[in-house]
């Protein structure tokens, strides 16, 4: 089950990344967008993340989750062989 809902939770993710990148070109108008994990938790929380965990989910608070996610990956050694995505979908699947 934790497999499904981290395949579904990296597949949510990159559509966020997608979604994301046109933000930051359109919106931003090419500035790195400092806040993306907020960025990005809202919309995985808008684009399904409660269905796929089974419960309710607080948009900020996966936006934090994020952030920790990635500050974990960026120090993980040895360096993870999977994309950011996939290593954060299943530490999420876990978590929530």
């Amino acid at each position: 089950m934790t497999d499904d809902r981290a395949a579904a939770i990296e597949a949510l993710l990159a559509r966020a990344a997608d979604a994301h990148h046109v933000f930051e070109r359109d919106e931003l108008h090419g500035e790195y967008d400092q806040a993306w994990p907020a960025w990005y938790g809202r919309y995985i929380v808008a684009n399904g993340l409660d269905a796929i965990v089974g419960h309710e989910v607080d948009a900020d608070a996966v936006g934090e989750l994020l952030q920790r996610l990635w500050d974990a990956f960026k120090d993980v050694e040895p360096k993870p062989t999977e994309s950011w995505a996939g290593w954060t979908a299943r530490r999420i699947a876990t978590e929530l």
